[in-house]
């Protein structure tokens, strides 16, 4: 894929910078389906090229995020000839280096919680609750929300089945699902539907 039909999904004006930082590497981009796994990953191919992964259903200015952040995979690993952990000392300094050199082209709203990713990025992007609030996106016909977005004893429906929030423990709620009687820790940031119960 060419730049030029990459800067389909990007941000205007951010050509200069993937230029720079594609420089003279053999790239191929893919452009997949959405996954709820992940929002993109970089591997070094066996005849020394590189491939990198994005979802199509990103935000413009999310998709420019994840691409500099597999880029700075790339970028760390040849620098430093893959002795380097994934996600160690090096990834951090390079990618932090990409994002305040491109911090002009997130919007103003966004430009402030890049600054403050940067000062000491994380390996998932939900590891940042102000990145993950900033771009969930509320479609009035969806009843996603986050667990931290709930009450007590509210209940709510995750992976089809049915669950009651009974506390919150430190960073984490204890909740129960309501087949089995079981109970299950989930973090403040995972998407589920709220379930609207019949007062009748």
């Amino acid at each position: 894929m060419s730049i030029q039909v990459l800067e389909q999904y990007l941000p205007a004006n951010t050509l200069p910078f993937l230029k720079k930082w594609f420089s003279n590497f053999r790239i191929h981009i893919k452009i997949t389906k959405d996954r709820n796994s992940k929002l993109g990953d970089y591997r070094k191919m066996p005849d020394k090229s590189h491939q990198i992964t994005i979802n199509s259903s990103l935000d413009r200015q999310l998709f420019f995020f994840v691409l500099t952040h597999e880029l700075a995979h790339l970028i760390a690993f040849e620098k430093f000839n893959n002795r380097i952990a994934a996600h160690g000392k090096e990834w951090k300094e390079t990618f932090r280096e990409m994002l305040l050199e491109s911090i002009e082209i997130y919007t103003k709203d966004l430009q402030p919680i890049i600054l403050n990713f940067s000062r000491n990025p994380k390996a998932n992007y939900m590891a940042s609750p102000e990145l993950v609030r900033y771009f969930h996106i509320e479609n009035p016909e969806d009843n996603a929300v986050f667990v931290e977005d709930l009450s007590l004893n509210d209940c709510f429906l995750y992976k089809n089945e049915e669950y009651k929030i009974l506390e919150k423990r430190k960073k984490l709620y204890l909740c129960e699902n309501h087949v089995n009687s079981k109970k299950y820790l989930f973090r403040p940031l995972a998407k589920v539907e709220k379930l609207i119960l019949d007062e009748k």
